[in-house]
């Protein structure tokens, strides 16, 4: 089995052995070739009949989210989801960002579901897990009809997104806005580009996200930014830059999560410390378990998105003295469903 070696354009250098699979496959390769070149993507049909994903956690503003796509192919080193990829029988690795599920009938599956009478219009998220606008969003629209039916029936919704790409979509975001139904949260982890492209390797840039929230802003649709994740001992100090800079481009909102590190991301993103960031392995470590109870990840509803600890408080205080400084809110920004109707213009009247 070969030693890890960096791929270019991907976050992940290997694929760790499925927790649920007794059999493993590993290649040997050609350790003389400094740089192999890393897989190429492909895309899957996803056979899901239904596409509201219901969530119980406490620890999460909402209860409903749309997931057009599973695996993510912006290949975030550092990204909890990578663990779901293993229910489908692949690796958490370099599987979940190369081999991509594909819901396409996400639109119509939507629509029927905000049709039927069991419906109770709330805020919806985009995505709860992976991004709604990684780059196969530019060929499939699979978002984008997704965000006319929210339109049409003026349902609100929450979207999370480290994509300049959501910028295509401000005709449909700003109809939405005219209900109070839409916010756009773009997550912004680092402002060094160097870091990003190692750690991030399909996103777009920062300063391109930055620009993003700056669009969004001045066309009148609501925006915030997500410092996430934090990561202690590599990202922690740049919360106030990212802040100051979210905010001058025209961000009204701000959160924050802590680096967390389910399952199979312990080992990938340790093995991305050493081959990108191997002088700050030790700290990084250190770091993370003086948020996390000596560990290095928590599952713990209440501490899992912030930690717990002296050195996550000082985090968290850094946070909200920053917000305060620029005029952020956090958290103050709420949707309405009052709006939603069903086609043939019935409106409801829910007070909310």
């Amino acid at each position: 089995m070969r030693p890890a070696i960096p791929i270019t354009g991907r976050g992940s250098a290997s694929n760790p052995a499925n927790r649920f699979e007794r059999l493993h496959l590993e290649f040997d390769a050609d350790t003389s070739d400094p740089s192999p070149p890393g897989p190429r993507t492909l895309f899957f049909k996803d056979a899901s009949t239904t596409i509201l994903s219901e969530n119980n956690s406490p620890d999460l503003g909402f209860r409903f989210s749309i997931n057009p796509y599973r695996g993510c192919e912006h290949g975030c080193a550092y990204c909890y989801a990578r663990p779901t990829h293993e229910y489908l029988g692949l690796s958490a690795g370099l599987d979940f960002e190369s081999r991509i599920m594909v819901k396409e009938r996400a639109p119509e599956l939507l629509r029927d579901a905000l049709s039927s009478p069991k419906w109770i219009p709330q805020v919806i998220a985009m995505s709860g897990v992976t991004d709604c606008y990684q780059p196969v969003e530019r060929r499939l629209r699979l978002t984008r009809r997704c965000l006319e039916v929210l339109a049409e029936f003026r349902n609100p919704v929450g979207i999370v997104t480290k994509n300049h790409w959501v910028t295509q979509d401000i005709d449909v975001l700003r109809d939405l806005a005219r209900w109070n139904a839409v916010i756009v949260y773009v997550s912004v982890t680092t402002l060094d580009a160097g870091l990003a492209s190692k750690l991030e390797p399909r996103t777009s840039m920062p300063d391109h996200r930055l620009e993003a929230i700056r669009t969004l802003s001045s066309s009148g649709v609501p925006v915030g930014v997500l410092v996430a994740p934090v990561i202690p001992g590599l990202t922690d100090h740049e919360i106030p830059a990212i802040l100051s800079a979210a905010a001058a481009a025209g961000a009204r909102e701000a959160g924050y999560t802590m680096l967390r590190l389910p399952h199979a991301v312990v080992d990938l993103f340790q093995e991305w410390l050493r081959l990108h960031r191997p002088l700050q392995f030790e700290k990084v470590l250190s770091r993370l378990r003086a948020v996390r109870n000596g560990a290095l990840s928590s599952s713990e509803f209440g501490e899992r998105m912030e930690g717990q600890g002296e050195f996550a408080k000082q985090i968290a205080g850094l946070f909200e003295v920053t917000c305060r400084r620029h005029g952020l809110g956090v958290g103050r920004h709420q949707l309405s469903a009052a709006s939603f109707r069903r086609p043939g213009g019935v409106q409801l009247s829910l007070g909310v």
